[in-house]
């Protein structure tokens, strides 16, 4: 991924209506999210021709190439740090206090070997040691300002009636 000049966030491989799925998340050195769907593209062409080409994939199977979205992936340290005081979902791969499944917001990230995950699961803080996660999400908390039309669109919108009045009125 380095040679595009971005970076691997995550991989998974699952099936799908009997079919082999491979799911690529790919995000920018930044972490802001920021992949043009070209990018994808030409990363899923270079992917698709290198497991051919190794005969890695059995049968047929879909390839997956994307960016993080608003449901953001968490896979390395650096997402897991941008999204303090986020609200999370995760899986570990092992069970911590009896459970493996756990949603709160994220406090804070201990860095050190292993790095630790402090969670306010439900009003009780949670320690999670990173090299347990198997799967982790960011959950995308809408707001009112999600569902309204944005001030400067409207401005806009209403600039190019008055322009379009104008004109039909001069000519």
């Amino acid at each position: 991924m380095a040679e595009h000049g971005f970076e691997l966030v995550d991989v998974e491989v699952a099936q799908n209506r009997g079919m082999g799925l491979l799911r690529i998340t790919v995000d920018s050195p930044s972490g802001d999210g920021r992949v043009p769907i070209e990018r994808c593209v030409s990363i899923s062409r270079e992917v698709e021709t290198l497991l051919d080409a190794a005969e890695s994939m059995q049968g047929a199977y879909q390839l997956e190439v994307s960016s993080p979205g608003l449901s953001r992936v968490l896979g390395r340290e650096k997402d897991f740090i941008a999204a303090i005081d986020q609200v999370v979902k995760l899986r570990t791969n092992r069970p911590i206090e009896g459970r493996k499944r756990f949603r709160g917001r994220l406090l804070e990230v201990e860095q050190g070997a292993p790095a630790v995950l402090k969670m306010d699961i439900d009003g009780e803080e949670a320690s999670i040691p990173l090299d347990d996660v198997e799967k982790a999400n960011t959950i995308y908390e809408f707001t009112s300002a999600d569902f309204s039309p944005a001030k400067s669109a409207k401005s806009a919108r209403g600039a190019r009636k008055s322009k379009r009045r104008g004109s039909s009125q001069s000519g």
